[in-house]
């Protein structure tokens, strides 16, 4: 058992130098400075979780010891650590109420959990039943958090417990013991694409990030609100600003009908079913999405402030070319994963990174027959140019390509739209 135990600490402090761990935390600019929650994606390995604005995430290796906020604080105290088959956790509540003890493994997965009405005072708590490897402690309780790590040098498996042993009750903590910030773990690797989608009331921004280091990440929120009172989410790329989201306004009408000029904004929805507009956007004949006018970059069915875009020679060719090129920069806009694998919206082979965090969704489109192809395969997105009085300039994405390109199409087909911020 010594032998194990030296061979697992040297192990662990071999992999303690190699591994990287970084903690990102998040602050808000533009209309709101508040970050209120953080969907985090990680796309190499299609994984996400949900986490509070005030939190810090945690990106941790497969193996290693990382950073931590209250380990070697008095008022976090965990021994034995390494442990064999229980470690005490000793910690201070600044204030009455509820106490979460969590475990985590180096995956990220909840190992065990525990429950505690807990006065002011120094709390003991045993864990017991990890199996060996190196485990994360989070400890939320009123007005304090704690984070530290946990060494399990047994070979021994068996289900994780916390059971609670004793309490020394205080009147008060001094100040400096508090710690504001949960720290939320999750399993990264160098070199992992993550996307960030920051939330503060009606807004949302998204961010494409590939961390090398701890940071602040700062969102960016930019009002997108379109005339149905729907809100999107946006992201800035160089130095342009575009929906991440394909609109969805209008009300919808059959695919057998015409958009018309009628004052109200009509969409179609793919085989006439709500939820599909719901997830890839409304679908829109050419005059609909500019709303009856040819005027270069016209602010069309946008939000107020945002525009129809204009094409390869305008503000697509400066998104593509920000990107690499039209050869590569489609798989750059897409989303990832596919529909085969459960991991996307987009058929097979798809090789999208999504690492400008455009999100681009194949929408399919209304075809002249009145019919509807292709969602899934390919996505097209008008741009504000026309060809000639019945044909116009749309952009055009498909899973089997990671390229961009422009064609031009009749005007009543049925395409998506992208829109980008005034300048």
């Amino acid at each position: 058992m010594k032998l194990l135990y030296i061979i697992v600490l040297f192990v662990f402090a071999m992999l303690k130098m190699q591994a990287q761990e970084y903690l990102i935390d998040f602050a808000g600019t533009g209309e709101s400075t508040t970050v209120d929650s953080v969907q985090v994606k990680n796309l190499t390995q299609f994984t996400e979780l949900t986490l509070n604005g005030t939190d810090v995430l945690h990106l941790m290796g497969v193996v290693g010891i990382g950073k931590t906020v209250a380990q070697n604080s008095p008022a976090l105290r965990i021994y034995p650590n390494p442990m064999n088959e229980s470690s005490f956790i000793e910690f201070d509540a600044v204030a009455s109420g509820i106490a979460i003890i969590e475990i985590f493994d180096v995956a990220g997965n909840k190992v065990v959990q525990a429950h505690n009405m807990l006065p002011c005072g120094r709390h003991t708590f045993v864990a017991s039943g990890l199996s060996s490897g190196i485990h994360t402690l989070s400890i939320k309780s009123a007005e304090s958090v704690y984070s530290g790590k946990i060494v399990c040098a047994s070979a021994v498996t068996g289900n994780g417990k916390i059971n609670y042993v004793t309490t020394r009750p205080k009147t008060a903590v001094p100040g400096n013991l508090k710690i504001t910030n949960s720290q939320v773990p999750m399993q990264y690797n160098d070199g992992d694409q993550l996307l960030f989608k920051c939330f503060s009331g009606i807004y949302a921004t998204v961010i494409a990030l590939v961390p090398t280091q701890s940071q602040t990440v700062t969102a960016n929120f930019v009002a997108c609100t379109d005339a149905d009172n729907n809100n999107y989410a946006t992201v800035t790329i160089g130095t342009q600003t575009w929906m991440a989201e394909n609109l969805n306004v209008g009300l919808r009408i059959n695919g057998t009908m015409n958009q018309t000029n009628n004052g109200i904004i009509e969409k179609y929805c793919y085989d006439n079913d709500e939820t599909n507009c719901a997830i890839y956007g409304g679908l829109y004949q050419w005059n609909e999405a500019m709303q009856y006018s040819t005027v270069y970059e016209a602010q069309g069915i946008c939000p107020v402030g945002w525009h129809i875009p204009s094409p390869w020679y305008g503000e697509w060719g400066i998104l593509n070319n920000f990107l690499g090129g039209k050869s590569v920069a489609g798989g750059k806009l897409k989303s990832t994963g596919t529909i085969q694998a459960g991991t996307g919206l987009w058929d097979n082979p798809n090789n999208a990174t999504n690492e400008s965090g455009f999100t681009a969704l194949p929408g399919g489109y209304r075809w002249q027959n009145y019919l509807f192809y292709e969602m899934s395969r390919i996505g097209l997105w008008w741009t504000s140019s026309y060809k000639d009085t019945q044909e116009s300039y749309a952009m055009f994405m498909a899973c089997d390509s990671s390229s961009v390109s422009e064609t031009f199409a009749r005007r009543w087909h049925g395409f998506s739209v992208r829109c980008v911020k005034d300048n």
